[in-house]
């Protein structure tokens, strides 16, 4: 009798063992996943969680845009796009000179051609901001804030300074979208100032 109650006691302490280390590798997963999210997200993963109020929510949604961009058929740009887009672009900024609001939707329109060229789709801004949000983390808040500006200068309300800044946002995304697979292609600088405006 007294060896049965052993046995049972030997079986709880060992269930409750296992139970323990189930719990510690669930959790260590997690946080695991946390920190690769965080790490991958950047600003974004900090955005997603308070929009969502809960890391398991926010988690949720990031992976959730992960599936999505995945599923996605997004490809580098050929050497003459990155060209004929670069030479665009120049356009755009010597536009600014004349005409800031007239370069402000340009830009926009020239970083939606971009987009639909590498594959994204380009119908919802959320959801473009989300798609992009996969890999370009750190530029996605740039045109969120570009967007911003670019409709108060739809509005008429945006004054010169606030369409510089858009151009400026715009540049960073825009840089970062002309990246290609090859090394030789500098790294964007999402702040850099525009020489020209």
């Amino acid at each position: 009798m007294q060896n049965d109650l052993v046995a049972l006691i030997v079986l709880i302490a060992a269930a409750l063992l296992l139970g323990a280390g189930i719990v510690a590798l669930v959790r260590w997963n997690k946080l695991k996943r946390s920190n690769e999210l965080r790490a991958n997200f950047g600003p974004e993963y900090e955005r997603a969680l308070e929009a969502h109020g809960s890391r398991e929510r926010a988690e949720r949604d990031l992976l959730a845009r992960r599936k999505r961009r995945d599923g996605l058929d997004i490809k580098p740009l050929s050497e003459e796009q990155c060209d004929t887009f670069s030479a665009e672009w120049g356009r755009v900024q010597q536009l600014f000179v004349d005409d800031p609001g007239s370069a402000v939707l340009e830009a926009d329109t020239l970083v939606k051609e971009v987009m639909r060229t590498r594959g994204y789709p380009v119908g919802d801004f959320d959801q473009r901001v989300a798609d992009l949000s996969v890999e370009h983390a750190n530029v996605v808040e740039h045109y969120r804030s570009a967007r911003k500006l670019a409709a108060a200068n739809e509005h008429g309300t945006a004054q010169t300074e606030d369409l510089r800044q858009a151009m400026i946002h715009f540049r960073a995304l825009f840089a970062a979208l002309l990246q290609t697979d090859r090394a030789e292609r500098p790294e964007p600088v999402a702040t850099q100032r525009l020489s020209h405006v």
